[in-house]
């Protein structure tokens, strides 16, 4: 077995969770790119059902207006948010439980990962779930995510919005491609980060290996929180 040198990028994401855990969120958002204004047109369903809510005359309605206004009021399992069968084609080799990075409020945000080096071959795969306190507050959310940058575009008939992007990086002459999808349902966020590399040929994976991968992923994740606990 021949001793392969990793970029350092790589290899901080092979370490113990115990390290991944103070990167949280950040690895499965902090990537994303921007969305322009008329692919998140494109992308987003009238479901206005979820913006109905009626105007509280007093103190003591406003609480629970507020909470009937939230579809979705906390996050799924997310190591459970993506199939086995999903798993096991985008990550092939990695434990298909994954592992839950630490959360500071699981109601609110959780995080699953899975990786995995099979021969010459490196995958990585987050999946995330943001509960937000309304449909306004994960619209912001999602539109300032999705203009931070720009170079991706709309995946249509996913949840209420969704955008995707995937991004190519070279470190010591090693290639990594890495796709994140957002999709914003109601008053919750998915988000999904997929990458890979080849340590032999030292290329990466096609962009449409990666784009694909990661959008489904992300239908996985969509109906694993469609699936999970809803008010009302």
């Amino acid at each position: 077995m021949q001793s392969l040198p990793l970029p350092l990028a790589l290899t901080a994401r092979l370490l113990p969770v115990a390290v991944l855990a103070s990167a949280g969120w950040a690895l499965s958002s902090g990537p994303l790119a921007a969305a322009p204004a008329t692919h998140q047109k494109s992308a987003q369903g009238g479901q206005s059902t979820h913006d109905t809510q009626s105007s509280g005359s007093g103190d003591a309605s406003a609480p629970a207006t507020e909470a009937a206004a939230k579809t979705y009021t906390s996050a799924p399992t997310p190591c459970g948010g993506v199939s086995v069968k999903t798993i096991q084609s985008l990550v092939p080799g990695a434990k298909t439980a994954g592992k839950e990075i630490p959360s500071t409020d699981k109601s609110i945000r959780r995080t699953c990962s899975w990786n995995a080096l099979k021969g010459y071959d490196y995958r990585w795969l987050d999946v995330s779930f943001e509960i937000t306190d309304s449909q306004e507050q994960a619209k912001k959310s999602y539109t300032q995510r999705t203009t931070e940058k720009s170079g991706g575009g709309a995946v249509p008939g996913l949840g209420d919005a969704a955008y995707s992007v995937v991004n190519l990086t070279t470190e010591d002459k090693q290639q990594t491609r890495e796709g994140v999808v957002l999709v914003r349902m109601a008053n919750a966020l998915v988000s999904i980060t997929y990458n890979g590399s080849d340590f032999e040929s030292k290329k990466a994976p096609s962009t449409d290996e990666i784009n694909k991968g990661a959008i489904k992923a992300a239908k996985d994740a969509v109906a694993a929180l469609q699936g999970g606990q809803k008010q009302g």
